[in-house]
């Protein structure tokens, strides 16, 4: 498991060796950049930042290199904001006072004629992490029901057992978001006070799980602000080259969402400056030229269309935070503020204005070889 890795790791040793980084090694980065992570050092570090539009063109042309003008469209649909934890950053947080709910059969087949309407089949399934009303057996109950309207389904929920993700890879499940949140671990106690997402060390693992269990696609994710977001992505970065080592034949992604207000929320610890999400996407994509990179509506519209041509892949537009939120907005269920609230036909038009192909659909089980 990653964790035994994690814990030889002297974080202290690392923010310094960062922070000092200089022009040479950022140069030298630039000349060997892929999987090396004394690279990614230097170009995350603030050495980097007078090289920061050398790095945006090598990114640009990179992910055009690999991924085409195609860039995929998401939506995530909420399933439920219960929660049993106490995370201080989000509205779902078990002490905040707002309504409460879980979607039934009928609520969730009426979210998804919604979404099938704006012609969506990558889906992403989200919910708040609380295991005995919204668990195993809510998932294994409801994910077949939304897999026969989607091809591409994904997960971002508690924590599961490797048997529990085995369940769901059987029953259709594609793909499982798992984020951190921070990998420095003072932090994550300061912010995570109770319930089960307190153990930092399970959650730290849950990407080895997921793998174990087959599933196809892992994501990982730091919630920018929370602390030093150069020391947080550096440290997703050996949580990456650890899993790609170990389970080459899955395929991961990250997500780089800035910490947005919401019900009792915190102000941000570091100020991540949009120079600075630009300096993040580009070192991941020279750092890994195969790695989806998504953008959510968490930013603002002037700056997501700036950031589509720097290593994005995925994106999400149009999206309700809330559970039932694409058949009743406004319900005041949210999880956190949109920055971005343009329609989804507005932003394939935006999309095809600056050459990209906006792809709703790239992933059927029956294309691989796994499954023929």
């Amino acid at each position: 498991m990653f964790s035994t890795q994690f814990n030889q790791l002297d974080i202290a040793d690392l923010s310094l060796t960062l922070y000092s980084s200089t022009a040479k090694d950022v140069e030298k980065a630039l000349l060997n950049p892929i999987g090396n992570l004394k690279s990614l050092m230097a170009l995350l570090s603030p050495a980097a930042v007078p090289y920061i539009e050398t790095m945006a063109q090598m990114s640009a042309q990179l992910t055009r290199q690999r991924f085409g003008s195609n860039l995929g469209l998401y939506l995530p649909l909420y399933l439920s904001n219960l929660c049993a934890n106490e995370c201080d950053y989000c509205g779902f947080t078990m002490s905040n006072k707002i309504k409460r709910k879980t979607l039934n059969e009928a609520e969730i087949l009426a979210e998804i004629k919604v979404i099938k309407s704006r012609g969506f089949d990558s889906i992403l399934l989200v919910s708040g992490e609380h295991e005995t009303k919204v668990g195993i057996e809510y998932f294994s109950k409801m994910l077949p029901l939304i897999k026969q309207h989607f091809n591409y389904l994904a997960l971002e929920v508690q924590p599961l057992t490797t048997v529990e993700y085995q369940t769901l890879v059987s029953q259709g499940l594609d793909a499982v978001m798992v984020y951190q949140e921070t990998y420095q671990p003072m932090t994550y106690a300061k912010h995570h006070t109770r319930g089960k997402k307190q153990d930092f060390n399970y959650r730290l693992n849950t990407p080895d799980r997921a793998a174990q269990a087959g599933v196809e696609k892992i994501g990982l994710g730091v919630l920018l602000g929370l602390d030093d977001w150069r020391l947080d992505a550096l440290l997703m970065g050996h949580h990456l080259a650890y899993l790609e080592q170990k389970y080459w034949q899955t395929r991961y992604s990250i997500s780089l969402p800035r910490l947005r207000p919401c019900t009792g929320g915190i102000e941000p610890k570091v100020l991540m400056t949009d120079m600075g999400l630009v300096q993040l996407i580009c070192a991941f994509r020279l750092f890994n030229h195969q790695l989806d990179i998504s953008l959510s509506t968490r930013e603002t519209p002037e700056l997501r269309e700036n950031l589509l041509p720097l290593g994005i892949t995925n994106l999400s537009a149009g999206s309700s935070t809330q559970p039932g939120g694409y058949v009743e907005p406004n319900s005041q269920l949210d999880q956190f503020e949109i920055s971005d609230e343009r329609s989804v036909e507005t932003m394939v038009e935006v999309m095809k204005k600056q050459g990209f192909n906006p792809v709703f659909k790239d992933w059927q089980g029956e294309w691989t070889a796994h499954s023929c």
